[in-house]
């Protein structure tokens, strides 16, 4: 199945369950809180782990969706009748809505071509207001993760909140001009075994600037980590910030 950790719903909880809160959580959060009381769209929020955070710090949050499964998730957590959950795509988005977007857990690498990564900068340009500032991460083609992803030094075991354990491990099997097929494997407490298989683009810098200036925004900072860091010097991140 593509995709499965957003839509499969036996594997939904096993990626809220191994994708904790994190330094990466810290950075975003603490963006949207330099804007106070901010209208903020969490465009790809998933499970809705930062949406809620952001919710519970006083902002006025909407998460967007395309994997219903995903959503269904994020609606049964505590707090969620704080957020306005939608279930759509960046076409979707209103405009001049939102004070702050986020786009983060590398959501800005499912957009594989071209054309569509330049719609969504297009739609969340619209869908942000004069002034209004986007946020995302992206991984560093340089750091070369997708070399990690194979079935030694990607295993592990993410233990579910009712202390069940689902083995699991990641295995790249194309590389090609920016673009990396992957299959993730999980072996559920059952014994059974599930695949869920995607494609990521990796952008350079360069190119991330490039696309962010031909869609109208301004970049303000690119980080190479959660802590500041120079690019090149951090945890193999593209952390941009940028202004409409």
């Amino acid at each position: 199945m593509r995709d499965g950790e957003f839509l499969d719903p036996l594997l939904v909880p096993v990626y809220d369950a191994e994708c904790r809160w994190g330094p990466d959580d810290d950075f975003f959060l603490a963006v949207v809180n330099e804007t106070p009381a901010a209208r903020v769209l969490d465009l790809g929020c998933g499970t809705g782990r930062l949406t809620l955070a952001l919710a519970a710090a006083g902002h006025s949050v909407t998460g967007v969706d395309p994997a219903g499964p995903s959503l269904a998730a994020a609606r049964r957590k505590p707090g969620a009748d704080r957020v306005t959950w939608v279930r759509a795509a960046s076409p979707a988005l209103p405009d001049r809505a939102y004070d702050v977007a986020v786009m983060t857990s590398h959501v800005t690498q499912v957009f594989v071509a071209d054309d569509e990564w330049e719609r969504t900068l297009a739609d969340l340009a619209r869908a942000l207001r004069p002034g209004g500032r986007l946020a995302f991460d992206s991984r560093d083609p340089a750091d070369r993760a997708w070399e990690r992803w194979n079935p030694v030094d990607s295993r592990r075991v993410i233990r579910l909140p009712d202390g069940r354990r689902v083995r699991a491990w990641t295995e790249a099997t194309e590389v090609r001009d920016g673009v990396v097929d992957f299959t993730h494997h999980y072996v559920l407490p059952d014994g059974a075994e599930r695949l869920s298989s995607a494609t990521l683009r990796f952008r350079n810098e360069a190119e991330l600037r490039d696309s962010l200036r031909a869609a109208g925004f301004t970049v303000e900072r690119v980080h190479g980590g959660w802590h500041g860091q120079a690019v090149g010097e951090g945890d193999g991140e593209l952390v941009v910030v940028a202004r409409r």
